[in-house]
């Protein structure tokens, strides 16, 4: 059983980048290496920086790392020509840097893309996985609900029509909209969160980035099978914290978890997609709990 030292140094975070498979990659590092990792997967259009201020109250007991995606956040951005953007290479990238940093062994907190690439991760390593925080990020086709139609007629058939209807969600208005909608205070929401990730969103050739992951998700639908089969053979401990409100990932999709994890503690929040924005006040300590009471046994 790993019991923490008092370390006044531990909630400090540090803010590096590795060479992984040729690409350099951004990553937020903090707490104790000998401790129990955990691994945070960010969403879109965000990158580690949705994470800032859970590292810190993780990091007195755990080793948190953070990565950035390429074409997120402070990572490289490696033009379309020379590099195949997809879930596949990102989940092959992550798991790249966590060889060079020693993590053998980590508890996955997932959000919606960390979903797919943390679910891959853990079908590559299934033996590493100790523990799962699974929030707003989805596994099954219930999860998928209306506001998922022009994404499905884009995976029918890539077409140019389709990719351009896309494009408006990569401006200001829904980078906005997905932190916003379904928040019953929006005071509690830093603004700094939407300008932060549309100012990324912006740089040259970045939205032609998302459109090629937009098309890309339908390879993580074909996924879900395996990932379902995962759960119910490895059954990890499960917390599932999710926004109720939230119209990309509705709650229909945190309860399906339950299908294959029934042990999963599940709660649902009354907020939005971006939870932790808003309902940090209750979700770390559920998370904290959860953390403490499954990674000292594992």
């Amino acid at each position: 059983m790993f019991v923490p030292a008092i370390r006044p140094h531990s909630a400090v975070t540090h803010h590096r980048t590795a060479q992984v498979d040729g690409v350099e990659l951004f990553y937020r590092e903090a707490g104790p290496a000998d401790a129990p990792a955990v691994v945070l997967l960010h969403g879109f259009p965000t990158s580690s920086h949705m994470y800032r201020h859970l590292i810190p109250a993780l990091a007195d007991r755990y080793h948190v790392i953070a990565p950035d995606y390429p074409g997120f956040g402070q990572s490289a951005m490696p033009d379309r020509k020379d590099f195949t953007y997809s879930f596949a290479k990102y989940a092959d990238l992550v798991d790249g840097l966590l060889s060079q940093l020693g993590a053998k062994r980590y508890a996955l907190y997932v959000m919606d893309y960390g979903a797919p690439v943390g679910f891959r991760l853990a079908l590559k390593h299934p033996e590493r996985v100790s523990a799962l925080v699974v929030q707003n990020g989805n596994a099954y086709e219930e999860g998928l609900q209306s506001f998922w139609e022009p994404l499905k007629a884009y995976w029918a058939d890539g077409s140019a029509a389709h990719r351009e209807a896309l494009r408006p969600t990569m401006g200001l208005e829904f980078t906005k909209f997905q932190y916003l909608d379904g928040v019953r205070d929006v005071s509690r929401v830093d603004p700094s969160t939407w300008v932060h990730d549309q100012a990324l969103l912006d740089r040259p050739g970045n939205v032609e980035i998302q459109l090629d992951l937009f098309y890309d998700y339908r390879t993580n639908v074909q996924l879900y099978p395996r990932f379902q089969a995962f759960f119910r053979e490895y059954r990890p401990p499960t917390l599932i914290v999710w926004g109720a409100n939230d119209k990309i990932f509705p709650a229909e999709g945190a309860r399906a978890f339950k299908r294959e994890l029934p042990d999963a503690e599940l709660h649902l929040l009354d907020t939005g997609h971006f939870a932790l924005e808003d309902k940090a006040d209750e979700l770390i300590p559920l998370m904290r709990d959860f953390l403490g009471r499954t990674l000292s046994n594992r």
